[in-house]
This record gives C-alpha cells, sequence and structure tokens, in this order.
C-alpha cells in the first residue's frame, strides 16, 4: 500500500513521463537542457575566438592601421615579456560586461560593411571620432581594462621612478582614471587632439 509521501511521488513522475501532446516533459526538459548546454558553449567559445588577436587583426582597417602603431609600444614588446593584445584593453573580463562590450562592437561591425573606413585616409578622418568613442567608455568604467594588470595599489614607491609615482599618487587623490592621463599610450594620438590645459 502506497503512502501518501510516495503517492505524491508517483503522481508527480507520472506527470512528468507522460505526453504534452507529443513529448513528456522529461524528454523535452532533456533535449533543453543539452541544447542549452551546445548553445552556451557556442557562444562562450564565438567570444572566446573574437578576443584573440589575430581575429582583431584579420580586417586590413586594423591590421594596416592601429594594429601597426601597437607593435610599437610597451604593450606589444618589453623587457618583462608580457604582452597586452586588443582584448586586453577593450574586453571585460566579467561576463555580463563582455556580453555587452561585444554587443556595441557588433554594432561597430557597420564601420567595416559600409566601408566607413577601409582605407587609411578614411581611418586618419575619423580617428578623433573612434578615439573619443573610446576614451569616453574608458572614462565612465574607471579604465576597468586597464585595471586588470595596473592599479594604484600596487605600484611600488621603491621601483616606480619617483616623478611618475608622485603624479599616480596624485591622481590617485584627485579620483582620476587611467585615461584622463594616458591616451595615445598604444595607439597615436589623432591630429585634432589638443592636450587639457592642467593650469
Amino acid at each position: 500500500m502506497d503512502t501518501p509521501k510516495h503517492s505524491r511521488i508517483k503522481r508527480f513522475w507520472t506527470f512528468l513521463k507522460s505526453p504534452s501532446a507529443k513529448y513528456s516533459l522529461i524528454g523535452i526538459s532533456s533535449f533543453s537542457f543539452v541544447a542549452g548546454i551546445i548553445f552556451w558553449g557556442g557562444l562562450n567559445t564565438g567570444m572566446e575566438m573574437t578576443n584573440s588577436l589575430e581575429f582583431c587583426v584579420s580586417c586590413h582597417e586594423m591590421r594596416d592601421t592601429v594594429y601597426q602603431e601597437y607593435k610599437e609600444t610597451i604593450h606589444y614588446s618589453n623587457r618583462t615579456g608580457v604582452r597586452a593584445i586588443c582584448s586586453d584593453c577593450h574586453v571585460p573580463k566579467d561576463w555580463v560586461h563582455k556580453v555587452i562590450r561585444k554587443s556595441q562592437a557588433s554594432f561597430e561591425v557597420w564601420g567595416k560593411l559600409t566601408g566607413s573606413i577601409d582605407t587609411k585616409e578614411k581611418f586618419e578622418a575619423k580617428r578623433m571620432t573612434l578615439a573619443s568613442h573610446e576614451w569616453k567608455r574608458m572614462k565612465e568604467t574607471n579604465s576597468r581594462e586597464c585595471r586588470n594588470c595596473h592599479s594604484f595599489d600596487s605600484m611600488s614607491s621603491e621601483l616606480q621612478k619617483q616623478t611618475p609615482y608622485k603624479k599616480h599618487m596624485k591622481a590617485k587623490d584627485e579620483g582620476k582614471t587611467c585615461i584622463d592621463c594616458h591616451k595615445g599610450i598604444a595607439h597615436q594620438l589623432p591630429k585634432e587632439y589638443e592636450e587639457p590645459d592642467d593650469s
């Protein structure tokens, strides 16, 4: 004889196995679970693939302009052998912000599709606009991607030269963020750019 508890479990199990028109709830749930794993894995794999340096410079708009500039910087070649690639500076590490940034970047593909920056001359004509958008994004996030590698708290007064160390500590006290002072650190500044007057 079934106990009330056993009877409830049996009814629930019968409900899960019973068809919902054509397929059982267990079958639908199992299929959905497997499909979700495949979708999630595909999405994550795709996002990681688009974070590679090879992907970033696969179009000539990037390869022939900003990539060439980046190869001349300390982020590309330095005494410690630590290289920061495009995604280290332009894509957040945490998943939520990464998805938001990737969604925004999908709209930037429009420039590629319409040919608005497909020559060096066109790129240079839009450099200030493009740079301004990126500087604004970095300012709004408190230079989050820079801080994946650099932080005021880990700067050593003994190991860092005194002039930059004092400037960094002053920036920290004033609530400044990396991009306030380090525009042009990895790419050429636009011709129209004017240094802000600190006086």
